[in-house]
This record gives structure tokens, sequence and C-alpha cells, in this order.
């Protein structure tokens, strides 16, 4: 089965770029995380009816309840996660389309990524094997618990809020590496985790909108 399409006038390297562009007009000043963006072919992560929208800075529908986010949510998320150093291993929770999955494979040595839906993964790792993506490891499972067995991870990313984070998952950073994750019901903030010697240190930055985090029994 495959998953790809052309995305009619949105394959050229000037549509993507334009992107990049708007993005440093935003404040994404991190041109690591911007050179990964402009590399990758965002419309194919979309359904081929909305590929025209792709580059757009909008959060658009896919399967299953789940949304791609904006390319300045992508960006911002990546770029927080970084923050300018070398990353070894990261997780990504919530896989969705793969599209943050793929920035997060330009800016780190090793992904690991968790859905719980799994049609939806199913389709992305399709998706990402045409793209020829090697550095990444896909599963299956309640990103609630994370992946210990790989851990610990420099990072963490989740791309769906929550209203709070399992102790059993911080545990799962190194000393010195962040969380980034939307936290809130009604009201959402994107938010900063950083681990220390001494524990951890919660930061609270913009408001932001994410589909809700999907706990308990994965959905096959």
């Amino acid at each position: 089965m495959k998953v790809s399409h052309s995305g009619i006038g949105m394959t050229s390297q000037r549509t993507r770029m334009r992107m990049i562009e708007r993005l440093r007009t935003q404040g994404i000043v991190d041109e690591v995380v911007l050179s990964a963006m402009s590399t990758i072919p965002r419309h194919i992560f979309v359904e081929e009816a909305l590929a025209s929208r792709a580059y757009e800075d909008v959060a658009l529908p896919i399967n299953y309840g789940q949304t791609i986010s904006s390319p300045w949510i992508v960006a911002r998320m990546s770029e927080l996660l970084r923050v300018n150093k070398h990353l070894d291993k990261v997780l990504e929770i919530g896989t969705g389309c793969g599209y943050q999955t793929a920035v997060l494979a330009k800016i780190a040595q090793k992904v690991y990524s968790i859905e719980r839906i799994g049609p939806l993964l199913t389709r992305t790792r399709i998706r990402l094997q045409e793209l020829q993506i090697r550095n990444i490891y896909l599963k299956h499972a309640d990103g609630l618990l994370g992946l210990s067995e790989a851990g610990p991870f420099d990072g963490i990313i989740m791309t769906a809020v929550t209203t709070h984070v399992p102790v059993s998952l911080l545990e799962q950073i190194v000393v010195g590496g962040r969380m980034i994750f939307p936290k809130g019901t009604q009201k959402q903030n994107l938010c900063v985790i950083e681990r220390n010697s001494q524990g951890y240190n919660e930061t609270v930055l913009e408001e932001v909108n994410f589909v809700p985090l999907l706990g308990g029994v994965v959905k096959k």
C-alpha cells in the first residue's frame, strides 16, 4: 500500500523555502531545525485533498480524529527540544502522520516514536519507509508509559495535550535533558520540563491547541 501522492504544485523546493522564510519571520532561529524542515516534503503527510494547504501555517486533519501540527508548532517544539545541543536519542509520544518524526530524524541520531492507533501507525510506517528514513524506531503502544527499554533519552516530545506527566516518564529523561509538551484542558500551554541533578523544573510558554492525548489500551 503506497500512501504518498504528488501534491500538485507543492513539490518544489521554492514552496518549502517560502515556508522556511515565514518561520524565520515568526521567530524560529534554529538553523538546524529550519534546514531539516526545508528538506521534508510536508505535502505527502496530509490527505491528497488537502495537499494544496500543506505549507500553510495551520494544523490540518488527518485520519482517526488526529491532526498534523502547523509548521510553526513543529519548528517551535523541535527548537525547544534541541536548544542548540547534540541529540543522541529522542522519544516522540504520538507518531501521528509522521511529519514531526521525520523532522526529528534530521536533528537527532535516533528517534523512538510511539503511536497507540494501530492503523494510523501502519500508514505512517509505510510513508517513512518510502522516504528512506532509517534512524527511526516505531512502536504501537501507550505513549504515557514511555519506552524505558530504549531510554534514557536526551529529549522527549509529546504531540498531544495532557493534564499531567507521569513520574515514570520523566525518569526516562537524562539529567540535562528536557521534555516538550502541551498541557491543559480548555486552555493549553506549551511547556518545557528540564531535568537537573536536583529534580525537575517546568517552564510554561505560549498558548497552543492540540488534540487530547489518548491513554490506556492501544487502539488496534
